[in-house]
């Protein structure tokens, strides 16, 4: 390779408003903060992936952020007015976006933060933080009593009545017995209007007689049916 393409294939990633007071990147600096920053990321999409469900759209996602930011804040590259507009175009992104969980949202912003640290060229720093965020994430959301014991205890209640039952008092004091808290959220007619479908969101005061209140709602609606199921919780909700 002659001096002159060298030169020429050199051109290449020099920009065109670079000057003497311009810090340029060179190729080789370039190349080691992406790949540092692609590794942090294939951290933080593994550790995700560790006993949570996942879609591979987001986990592609969370692997190459860090590495898209890193590059942003290279180019960047001490221009406040510059950081102003990147900033701006990074919050438009949520509007733009199906809202997330908080888990989701998390992992996305400390994939971000790992993007920026590579970017400003502390590389070892960029790893540290994937890897010790990560490993409280994974402990974190594994943690057996927290999860367990919220599926355990908030339920969603469907009970079928006969339409002559007054459902406004009927179940008050089996409630009252057996749930912290008792909400109903809905009142359906069905099969043609003879029966009611109610609706209730409840906190359980022990997941151990579960089947002991269904047994005592049972005798109170005719053995008509009765559905529990884990209480849902919106979306977007955090």
């Amino acid at each position: 390779m002659t001096h002159e393409t060298t030169s020429t294939f050199a051109s290449l990633f020099k920009g065109i408003f670079d000057s003497e007071y311009t810090a340029v990147i060179s190729l080789s600096d370039f190349v080691l903060c992406i790949a540092v920053a692609l590794a942090a990321g294939l951290i933080m999409a593994l550790g995700y992936m560790f006993r949570t469900r996942y879609t591979k759209s987001f986990v592609v996602t969370l692997a190459l952020l860090p590495a898209v930011v890193c590059v942003v804040i290279m180019m960047v590259n001490g221009n406040v007015g510059t950081g102003v507009a990147v900033a701006g175009a990074f919050s438009l992104v949520r509007f733009r976006s199906v809202p997330g969980t908080a888990k989701e949202i998390c992992m996305l912003f400390l994939a971000m933060g790992s993007g920026l640290i590579a970017g400003m060229g502390y590389l070892g720093y960029s790893i540290l933080f994937a890897l010790l965020l990560t490993l409280v994430f994974i402990i974190y959301n594994n943690i057996s009593l927290i999860s367990k014991r919220a599926e355990a205890i908030y339920k969603t209640i469907n009970i079928t009545i006969p339409e002559d039952l007054d459902y406004s008092e009927v179940f008050t004091e089996t409630f009252a017995k057996y749930t912290k808290s008792c909400e109903l959220i809905r009142v359906k007619t069905t099969n043609l209007g003879s029966l009611f479908r109610l609706t209730y969101n409840i906190t359980l005061r022990d997941a151990s007689k579960e089947k002991e209140m269904i047994d005592e709602l049972r005798c109170r609606n005719g053995n008509l049916e009765i559905t529990v199921s884990k209480q849902e919780t919106a979306v977007a909700e955090l």
